[in-house]
């Protein structure tokens, strides 16, 4: 019950007369080139998953604000 020959050649038939062979071939090469970009970033989306995610270096300590400080006092007074 699927699509037999005929129906293949008769649906590029009717593509041909309302496309046109150049405007086709245009379409060919931009739908060629859409499958290998997508190929493309599937692979690199596969390599980047199976990598360890790069750890950032801290290089200094910590910033220090004065208002979260005395706000953790304060909490650390009231659950005493």
């Amino acid at each position: 019950m699927g699509i037999g020959m005929r129906e293949l050649v008769i649906i590029l038939v009717v593509v041909l007369l309302v496309f046109g062979t150049k405007k086709l071939s245009s379409i060919g090469s931009d739908l060629g080139a859409a499958v290998r970009g997508f190929k493309k970033a599937v692979t690199d989306g596969e390599e980047e998953q199976s990598s360890p995610p790069k750890q950032l270096r801290s290089e200094g300590a910590d910033a220090e604000f004065p208002e979260a400080a005395k706000k953790s006092e304060v909490k650390n007074d009231r659950s005493a």
